[in-house]
C-alpha cells in the first residue's frame, strides 16, 4: 500500500480525496479539526502556525496534496499589501514550507506523486481576482520549474478548477439564484462538485498518469474557453 499526505483534508475536495484513496492506500491528513475515520490516520495541524511533524508521518511518501486556499474577491483599490501577502502565503508559502519539510520522504519512493491547487482566475482575467489571481499564479509557476528540477523521481501537477461547491465557496453559492447564475457562465451548465475535483486529483496521485508533469489541468466546466 502507498502512503498519501492531504494537508487541509477535513473537509471539501480534501476530504473527498481522502475517502477516495483510503480504499486502496495509507491516507494521512492533517488538518484543524480531527475526525474518527476509518483507514484514516489524522494529525492535528494549523497550517498558520505550525508545520507538518516529520516524525509522524512514514519514513516515505508515495504522495503530497495541499488543499488550504482563500477566495478573496475584492477590488484592487480596496486591497492592501497584507491582502496580497495573506493569500500569498495560505496558498503558495505555507505549501513551500511544508514541502521542503517533506521532500526527503517523497524522495524515498521509486516514483512519488503531488497535485497543488490553482484557480481559474490564474490565466482568465476575472473581475475582482487580482489577489487570488497573483497567489495561484505562483503555485502553476513553482509547478513547472519543480517539476523539470525533481523528475522523474516526482510527478508534480496543478488543478485550476472553477467555481466549486465547498464550503470555501459558501458565501458565493448561498442561494438558489447564485448558483444558477454561475451555473450559466460555465459551458457545461453547472458548477463544479467535490467529485469532479477529486476524481482528477486522484487521477494525477495515480500510475494512470505516470507520463503527465508539471501540467495545469482545467477542470472547470469549460469556461477557461469559453
Amino acid at each position: 500500500m502507498k502512503n498519501y499526505l492531504i494537508i487541509g483534508g477535513s473537509h471539501g475536495i480534501g476530504k473527498e480525496i481522502a475517502a477516495i484513496l483510503k480504499k486502496e492506500n495509507n491516507v494521512f491528513v492533517a488538518s484543524r479539526t480531527i475526525e474518527e475515520t476509518k483507514n484514516i490516520t489524522h494529525l492535528s495541524l494549523d497550517v498558520e502556525r505550525q508545520t507538518i511533524n516529520p516524525n509522524l508521518l512514514p519514513d516515505s511518501l508515495d504522495g503530497f496534496v495541499y488543499c488550504p486556499g482563500s477566495i478573496n474577491l475584492k477590488p484592487f483599490k480596496t486591497l492592501s499589501v497584507d491582502d496580497f501577502q495573506a493569500d500569498l502565503n495560505i496558498n503558495f508559502l505555507i505549501m513551500i514550507e511544508n514541502l521542503q519539510i517533506i521532500l526527503p520522504k517523497l524522495l524515498k519512493p521509486e516514483n512519488a506523486s503531488m497535485v497543488f491547487f490553482s484557480s481559474i482566475a490564474a490565466t482568465k482575467g476575472m473581475n475582482f481576482h487580482t489577489s487570488i489571481s497573483a497567489a495561484k499564479s505562483a503555485i502553476e509557476g513553482f509547478a513547472r520549474s519543480f517539476a523539470v528540477e525533481y523528475a522523474p523521481k516526482i510527478r508534480v501537477n496543478v488543478i485550476a478548477p472553477s467555481l466549486t461547491k465547498t464550503p470555501l465557496a459558501e458565501k458565493l453559492l448561498n442561494n438558489d439564484l447564485k448558483i444558477k447564475k454561475s451555473s450559466e457562465m460555465h459551458p457545461l451548465k453547472r458548477i463544479g462538485s467535490v467529485e469532479d475535483i477529486a476524481n482528477a486529483a486522484c487521477f494525477l496521485l495515480s500510475e494512470k498518469a505516470s507520463w503527465i508533469t508539471g501540467q495545469t489541468i482545467h477542470v472547470d466546466g469549460g469556461l477557461s474557453i469559453s
